[in-house]
Order: structure tokens, then sequence, then C-alpha cells
């Protein structure tokens, strides 16, 4: 694992970390409109990274394309609903069990194979999920219910980008992805807008800059190193904001809920690196 690629992927959670706070700190906004600033600010960096580069925004398979942007959609509005509900540590680990969906999904639609030792790994997360569920009564299920909703759209999203493939340039796919958020949201903010007010602009500007950071910084992570051994380096996402929110937002965690979040991400982990072991 080279140095360069644990700076990138540190570099990534701690974007997508402001990114969760900000968020946190707009609760008094719409999911919509946080939709909206959040789309529209990454769409101005993708917009420009295609001109310079004279890639063309339509893409090849755009009918996959079209697809893999609503599920994005829909997923993020869904995240963006859970953090009213429930603490961002809690909501980002719960988010991030889409891989395991996404490998249901191959397992599914794709016919590929799951390791029997896998399957541990994935009873290891979701006692992890029921743990910090079952033993927290402050959690709230409608927090839950709408990150796992999340989450598995989210695990949809990486088939839909699978079956996509190098067909069409990264950030087109991107691309595509907030362009419709930013319609689609925009149009529905509308209805809901609330003008911000003071610091809440600049809160509103970084989602976008946060976004798009994240997003980039990932990419390079994975482009420099191994997959297996920089993917479970995004977790650290989960710790920067567990720390942020207990720093800035005063947000208290009770035992059996970092045990069920340590038992998820271990879960994940362990999964990461067996999926992607060397001649699995």
């Amino acid at each position: 694992m080279s140095q360069k690629s644990i700076i990138y992927m540190i570099i990534s959670a701690l974007a997508f970390t402001f990114l969760n706070v900000f968020v946190k700190l707009l609760d008094r906004f719409d999911v919509p409109q946080i939709i909206f600033f959040r789309s529209f600010g990454s769409l101005i960096f993708t917009s420009a990274f295609l001109i310079r580069q004279k890639i063309s925004p339509l893409g090849n398979k755009r009918t996959l394309l079209v697809l893999r942007a609503v599920a994005g959609l829909l997923s993020m509005g869904l995240f963006f609903a859970a953090l009213k509900y429930l603490q961002m540590g809690s909501a980002v680990s719960l988010r991030y069990i889409s891989p395991i969906f996404a490998m249901l999904f191959a397992l599914i639609f794709l016919k590929e194979k799951v390791k029997r030792i896998q399957w541990v790994f994935i009873l290891i997360a979701f006692s992890g999920v029921l743990l910090m569920k079952g033993f927290n009564d402050s959690m709230s299920t409608i927090g839950l219910l709408l990150i796992l909703g999340s989450a598995l759209l989210s695990g949809l999203v990486f088939i839909l980008i699978r079956k996509i493939g190098d067909s069409d340039h990264p950030v087109v796919v991107v691309h595509y992805f907030m362009l419709i958020a930013a319609i689609v949201s925009g149009i529905f903010s509308i209805t809901y807008w609330k003008s911000p007010i003071g610091i809440e602009w600049l809160f509103l500007i970084c989602l976008g800059l946060f976004g798009y950071l994240g997003q980039l910084y990932m990419t390079k992570a994975f482009q420099s190193g191994q997959m297996n051994l920089i993917a479970p380096l995004k977790y650290l996402e989960v710790i920067f904001t567990m720390a942020l929110g207990l720093i800035w937002l005063n947000e208290k965690y009770s035992l059996w809920s970092l045990i069920g979040i340590l038992l998820v991400l271990l879960g994940l982990t362990l999964n990461t690196l067996t999926k992607k072991a060397p001649n699995s």
C-alpha cells in the first residue's frame, strides 16, 4: 500500500465527514434543498472537468447512467433524511453495509459466487445492526429504516456502475448523477424552499465542494493502490464522523452502540479483504 494512496483515502474520509457534519447542521432545511446544493455544487466541478478534458457529457450507456443516477439520488435522499433521526456515526456505519447488499444483488442478478466465509462476515455485520437497535431504545426506528433503504439502493448503484464498466468515463457517471439530482431536487425544492441565513450559505456551498473532493480523492486512492488494502480505509469516515459529532455536536454513544458499530465495521472489513483477496 503506497503512502500516497493512504493520504488520498484520509483526505476523502475527511471530506465526506465534513459533508455529514454540514448536513447535520442544516437540519432546518428540507432534504430536497440540501440535495440541490450538494448536487449543484459538485455539478460545477464535473462540468468544468469534462469541458477542460473535452469529454462528451452524454455518455454511451445512457439508460444505465440514468438508472444509476436515480438510484444514487434516492439513496442520498434517504441518507440525508436519516441524519435527521440518527447520530452521525451510527448513520454512516449503517450506510456502509451497502457492499453486502451489492454482493447479494450480484448473487441474484449476476450469478456471482459468494464464499461460505463471507456469509459469516455478513452475519457479524448484521449482528452489529441488531445490537445497535436492540440495546439502544434511543435509536429511531424510522431513522434505521431510512438508512437501511439508503444502503440497499447504494448497493444497487454498485451493480449498475459495474454494468456500465469502462464504457463511460468515471466523471461522466458522476456528472449524470449530479445533473439529475440537481434537476429533480431543484423542482421539489421550489415548494419547500427556505432562504439561508448568514453562515448557512457557507455550509450549503461546502456540501458540493466536500462531496466532490470526497469522490475525487477516493477515486485517486483506488487508482494508486491495491483495492483490497485501500477499501477498508474508507471506514475511517465513521471514526472521523463520530469524533466530530462528539466534539462539535455533543453526540454521545452508548456502549452497546459502540460495540454494534465495531461489529458492523469488522464484518465489512473482513468481507472486503476476503472478496478482494488474490485468487478468490
